[in-house]
């Protein structure tokens, strides 16, 4: 019964998996396959909208050790700046990212809080990863992306964080003055 079942399975569903293949393979064929990774069978996907850059100051790190669940690092946040078109202020100190990595994988979350010119605290959650390996030709790669959410009181003109995702790329200055990372954040549209 399970085999003729199976039989009946794949006999209905070969033709619609060999028409995606074939047309895949005209794609390949005639250069238009990947072209347009932001679309998906005529739907477009998000765009972005630039919210702000933080420069982040930082502590020295320091380890618990190995856990149960991989290498625990806690990387002390001292303070730094934000602004963005529609906010700017100070980053508090206090917060940290604690990191958790095993093998070639790191999964980060930072906890900290920021205030805006106009006296606005607001808590920030930033949860991501950071991959190193190789990429499809075999190359060195690195991958560090991060989504923050934010928590700001309702009855402030920053009450919009709230309500929408938002993308983090890290960056690290190469200025010698500076100690701590740049967050470039997106808001997903």
């Amino acid at each position: 019964m399970r085999k003729a079942l199976y039989i009946i399975m794949v006999s209905c569903l070969f033709p619609a998996i060999m028409a995606t293949a074939q047309t895949r393979q005209q794609g390949i064929e005639t250069g238009t396959a990947g072209q347009d990774r932001n679309t998906f069978n005529g739907m477009e996907g998000p765009s972005t909208e630039f919210v702000m850059q933080l420069k982040v100051t930082l502590d020295k790190p320091y380890t618990v050790g190995e856990t149960p669940h991989g290498r625990r690092t806690v990387i002390p946040i001292t303070g730094g700046t934000f602004e963005g078109p529609l906010l700017k202020g100070t980053i508090l100190n206090g917060g940290a990212d604690w990191q958790l990595a095993k093998g070639n994988r790191t999964e980060v979350e930072a906890i900290y809080s920021i205030r805006t010119d106009d006296g606005v605290n607001i808590h920030i959650r930033n949860r991501g990863i950071i991959c190193t390996g190789k990429d499809e030709n075999g190359q060195p790669s690195f991958y560090f992306k991060t989504a923050p959410q934010f928590e700001a009181p309702e009855d402030s003109p920053y009450a919009w964080l709230n309500n929408s995702l938002f993308l983090c790329s890290p960056s690290f200055e190469p200025n010698n003055d500076f100690k701590g990372i740049i967050l470039n954040i997106w808001k997903v549209k």
